[in-house]
């Protein structure tokens, strides 16, 4: 008994939360009690009918008389009746959902907090997120926590590794990085994560490749081309958003490298041999160089609220997806507002040195000025970041950009890595920040 009574208690507490503006549920809601109502009423006509004419079985008018409560005042019946009905209607409802949501609910979790959140989410701003590698996924695991409008737009430059391997054998498109976005946009990331990113050993065949990289590829072969598999992994696996190439084109991406200690410069082919090279990246390019962007790419760029460019490799990982051309006029054509995610530390063999403002500098040189209309950079260097890197400062020159956001980005467990919770605040901090003047 007393069991029962806590529950009751609970869902009396839990009954103004549902009525919380924005869960959409009010409406239903109070067409549902509006139906209760009228047949309601339909049973009273027929009752008070029985009533009034059934006059020869005194004990049928007993019942009822006694069933509607007649010795109570009208007032009194009308509270008690309506009580009722409020409570049946209430409990029911809530273990309706309980039953209709149990696949969809993590355990421990709560109906209206879960739906809050879906419809919070639903609303949220519309992302667009363009880069590769491990630096895309830490900023989408914060990003999904506020909007579910969210698009990853990934390269198609990789050619080493398993990817490399797969594009070489199969034709397809390099799966890694997008493989890497699925696992950080999904509902169950640990899990999917260690999933997908479980390699084979022990056989000459499988050595060295991905879950995930496989998964994409059967896919690919099953729906007969790349763009769909992308598009049913995103669907097989339930994630908040999309994943999109940045292009369907088989593009190399080539480097133009001075070396060291003199003036000389060398064609570097491949997107994987670039950083190996001894030497400075002078200038980099795609081949083809006349490749069109994926058009349901350019399409959610002109609808995006916020675009948002890196963090990533700047030379392996950012820019081959702005040097396809109609990516880039989509975006210098978007009405959002376009965030460029400064890394936290250099890359060895890519940005040695570099600060800050060598990192704008080299992406506007290549695709041209004021592209960005926030440079978001870290200024705090606390840790340690490894021997082969160096912070990359917010410095002098940076800093005098009117457009520059300096704030606290690291992971404190991991300082060479974007905190992607820090990264995702100072992003809506920007964006609310504009709409608000």
């Amino acid at each position: 008994m007393d069991y029962f009574f806590y529950r009751f208690m609970e869902i009396l507490r839990d009954l103004p939360r549902w009525l919380r503006p924005g869960l959409g549920v009010k409406r239903w809601l109070f067409l549902m009690m509006c139906g209760i109502t009228l047949l309601g009423l339909g049973i009273a006509v027929i009752l008070i009918d029985i009533y009034r004419t059934d006059s020869s079985e005194p004990a049928l008018l007993t019942v009822l008389s006694y069933a509607s409560l007649r010795f109570l005042p009208r007032i009194w019946r009308a509270l008690i009746f309506g009580g009722m009905g409020v409570m049946l209607i209430v409990y029911g409802m809530y273990k309706l959902n309980r039953s209709l949501l149990r696949p969809f609910l993590q355990p421990g979790s709560d109906v209206v907090n879960t739906l809050a959140n879906f419809q919070r989410r639903n609303r949220g701003p519309h992302i667009v997120a363009i880069g590769g590698g491990h630096g895309l996924s830490t900023l989408l695991r914060g990003l999904k926590a506020h909007t579910r409008n969210l698009t990853a737009v990934v390269t198609v430059a990789d050619d080493g590794g398993s990817s490399g391997r797969l594009r070489e054998s199969f034709g397809i498109l390099p799966p890694g990085d997008i493989r890497n976005c699925l696992a950080a946009l999904s509902n169950d990331e640990a899990m999917l994560t260690q999933l997908f990113q479980y390699r084979f050993s022990g056989s000459p065949d499988l050595d060295g490749h991905s879950f995930g990289n496989l998964f994409i590829t059967a896919l690919a072969d099953i729906t007969g081309s790349f763009e769909g598999a992308v598009v049913e992994s995103g669907r097989v696996l339930s994630v908040n958003g999309q994943v999109l190439p940045s292009t369907l084109h088989n593009v190399q991406l080539v480097a133009s490298m001075e070396l060291p200690y003199t003036l000389n410069e060398v064609r570097v082919e491949g997107e994987s041999k670039i950083p190996e090279m001894a030497g400075r990246v002078r200038r980099v390019w795609l081949e083809p160089d006349d490749a069109a962007a994926f058009p349901p790419v350019i399409k959610e760029l002109l609808a995006a609220d916020i675009i948002v460019i890196g963090p990533g490799s700047l030379y392996t990982s950012i820019l081959p997806n702005l040097l396809v051309h109609d990516l880039l006029d989509g975006i210098r054509a978007s009405r959002a507002i376009k965030v460029y995610v400064c890394n936290i530390a250099t890359q060895a063999g890519e940005t040695d040195a570099f600060t800050c403002y060598d990192h704008v500098r080299v992406l506007e040189g290549h695709v041209g000025e004021n592209l960005f209309d926030v440079i978001l950079c870290n200024n705090n260097y606390q840790g340690d970041v490894g021997p082969s890197s160096v912070w990359v400062r917010a410095d002098e020159k940076v800093l005098s950009d009117e457009r520059t956001h300096a704030t606290d980005l690291i992971d404190d467990a991991h300082p060479w890595r974007h905190d992607s919770a820090k990264v995702t605040q100072a992003i809506l901090d920007a964006f609310f920040a504009r709409h608000s003047k």
